[in-house]
């Protein structure tokens, strides 16, 4: 389950939240993935969800999803204990082409030092730490392995860009990747070049249509078929099962990309929530 925050501003009450995640779990969710848009951007609200998720809900896995700017070793030392992956996204390790891409700071390129830093803070508190990359038009070409073995995840996500419409993608889109996609050959000869990697997990643009349960700011299931995320009505409204039937999610294409693997972190011998 991916929860998932970035075309609104809006954020649903941290009681309402709750409610919506409890339903989730009510209803065989194990796994959580925050993402966004920066979930770092409400720390506060982030950490209280994943202590939720954890401590209450005793979820086997809680993740986030983040750019590694906004991360702090403070964040960590209070909310790190009901983490077990924090994931990062890194498209290259080259200040260029992150340039290009975007991942920069009012033009300083302090990106790859973020996800090197994040990583290390991660190793220190016994989290997994997964690095998630995006293959297009400018980093397809790149020679990542370097980085990645110095970096050490214990999964990389390495996904073929691709085009949603209100995403990325039409009039709508917050920003237009349309001149960043690449054929499928140049996604393969990515993939060949760090094959190697024991850590690879790839995905196509087949495989991330219908293989995730994505979940919007409003608690309302994503529906990715057909190249869009078209919003059902919220779990909060109508509750799991009959929001589900819009979601368009397969299982079987889940279980196909691997979604299902070793999500928890080994803790130490009689902790419990």
């Amino acid at each position: 389950m991916c929860f998932h925050t970035e075309l609104t501003s809006h954020i649903e009450p941290l009681d309402e939240a709750k409610r919506g995640l409890r339903l989730l779990a009510e209803a065989g969710m194990k796994k959580i993935n925050i993402s966004g848009g920066e979930p770092f951007l409400k720390p506060k609200f982030l950490g209280e969800i994943i202590k939720y998720c954890k401590k209450d809900l005793n979820l086997e896995s809680t993740g986030i999803i983040c750019n590694g700017s906004k991360v702090t070793e403070k964040w960590l030392d209070e909310y790190g204990q009901y983490l077990d992956i924090m994931g990062v996204s890194c498209d290259s390790f080259d200040d260029e082409t992150n340039m290009r891409i975007g991942r920069s700071e009012k033009k300083k390129t302090v990106h790859t030092r973020s996800v090197f830093r994040v990583a290390e803070w991660c190793r220190d508190r016994g989290i997994m730490f997964k690095l998630n990359t995006v293959v297009l038009k400018y980093n397809w070409e790149e020679d990542m392995n370097y980085g990645i073995e110095e970096l050490a995840p214990f999964r990389w996500k390495v996904f073929q860009v691709l085009l949603l419409e209100g995403k990325n993608k039409g009039p709508e889109a917050l920003r237009n990747a349309q001149n960043m996609t690449i054929t499928d050959e140049q996604f393969k000869a990515f993939l060949a070049r760090h094959q190697s990697q024991k850590c690879l997990v790839p995905e196509d643009n087949k495989a991330m249509e219908s293989s995730y349960l994505l979940v919007d700011e409003f608690m309302r299931f994503l529906n990715c078929e057909g190249g869009k995320k078209v919003p059902g009505r919220s779990i909060l409204k109508v509750g799991v099962e009959a929001a589900l039937k819009e979601a368009g999610w397969h299982t079987e294409t889940f279980v196909e990309r691997g979604g299902i693997f070793e999500w928890e972190r080994k803790r130490e011998e009689g902790l419990s929530w």
